[in-house]
């Protein structure tokens, strides 16, 4: 049964498991008073794209918005469309030397005419974890607001959007164990009250008239029809589960994990690894180029013997262009695996390079463990 609408039990029932999961969201991030921050969407893209349409009416032509280059397309391409729409200037926060977010680079971007700064928590291509409170501070400093796409932080790492202090934080539930086609985002109150709705129809109103109407107050004002009401019950479900496991533990295991992944990687000398180096703080996940190989190619045959890895862009073409090449492949890894999936894939992986004409030579006998 459809939520907010009837009077009836299984309404009643179904709007206290949608509030529900809302509540459990908003705890796992660090919202412990204020539930109705917490704005469902279909996905971060969308969560973004709110913020882009509901925002607009605050910037003016020669406003700044800065980006970086490792953004995932869904943290530019609303930004650009929003740019065209106001006449705003786009920046771009290039990478340090160790493929990390250059905050001595953010600080010499930002002026009076910062507006916004948008980022990644952590990027889905290099691994890197990016300063995020480091960043709101310079951005504050300014006047800007911020906002954070932590799709690659919020299932991998503790997240406290009152520890960060940013003003926006967008997720999607498939990267949390969820269900897809459910999303969120989280506002301060100050930017959701100022902040005009996305889009109209029923249940965001207050009253409607023929020629004009008020809106709800949050989170209604943002959720226009009938919602995803068992995806975001889902993704409650989700939450609950995530936060089970302690996500100081997951952090503390993953890292582990993806350290012991980057370390058998990097003892071969015809591989190439994308993001931080050794002893940096990283996510459990490693793109990478193999000389003579092409990661299509690759992921299909590693497919062919079950290990899955993802090739192309990954969503994040200015980032490939920026890192000099077209394409790589990407393993990452999770909760559910283990040392000896990583085995495993080095396994399959000198079998695929072989199988294409290409050798994994280890750089000396002692590298590889």
């Amino acid at each position: 049964s459809n939520v907010h609408r009837g009077a009836h039990s299984l309404s009643a029932a179904s709007t206290a498991a949608y509030e529900a999961a809302r509540t459990a969201i908003a705890h796992f991030i660090g919202e412990k008073n204020h539930p109705e921050h917490v704005i469902y969407t279909r996905n971060a893209t969308e969560a973004i794209n709110l913020v882009c349409h509901a925002w607009q009416h605050t910037l003016a032509p020669g406003d700044e918005i800065i980006l970086s280059v490792m953004e995932h397309h869904s943290n530019l391409v609303p930004w650009q469309l929003l740019a065209q729409r106001t006449g705003a200037v786009l920046r771009h926060v290039p990478l340090t030397a160790q493929q990390t977010y250059d905050l001595d680079a953010l600080r010499a971007l930002v002026s009076e005419k910062t507006k916004i700064v948008a980022c990644n928590h952590v990027s889905n291509m290099l691994g890197a974890i990016n300063p995020v409170k480091d960043i709101v501070e310079v951005a504050h400093g300014v006047g800007a607001k911020v906002l954070v796409d932590a799709c690659q932080s919020v299932p991998h790492m503790p997240v406290d959007v009152m520890d960060l202090g940013c003003d926006w934080l967008v997720a999607s539930g498939h990267k949390m164990c969820g269900p897809t086609g459910i999303g969120f985002l989280w506002g301060t109150r100050e930017v959701l009250d100022e902040m005009r709705p996305f889009l109209g129809g029923g249940e965001m109103i207050d009253q409607v008239g023929l020629s004009s109407s008020t809106y709800a107050q949050l989170p209604h004002k943002f959720e226009a029809g009938t919602p995803a009401i068992g995806e975001a019950i889902g993704l409650g479900a989700a939450v609950a589960y995530l936060a089970s496991l302690d996500m100081h533990a997951v952090e503390e295991y993953t890292a582990d994990l993806g350290a012991y992944l980057l370390r058998r990687m990097q003892s071969f000398k015809e591989i190439t690894t994308y993001g931080p180096p050794q002893g940096v703080p990283r996510a459990a996940l490693v793109s990478f180029n193999i000389e003579g190989v092409h990661p299509s190619d690759l992921a299909t045959l590693m497919d062919l013997e079950g290990v899955a890895i993802r090739s192309g862009h990954h969503c994040t073409q200015p980032l490939h262009r920026e890192l000099g090449i077209e394409a790589s492949a990407r393993a990452s890894l999770y909760v559910y695996n283990s040392r000896a999936d990583v085995d495993k894939f080095i396994a399959v992986l000198k079998e695929a390079v072989e199988m294409l004409g290409g050798t994994l030579t280890p750089k000396d006998d002692s590298a590889e463990h």
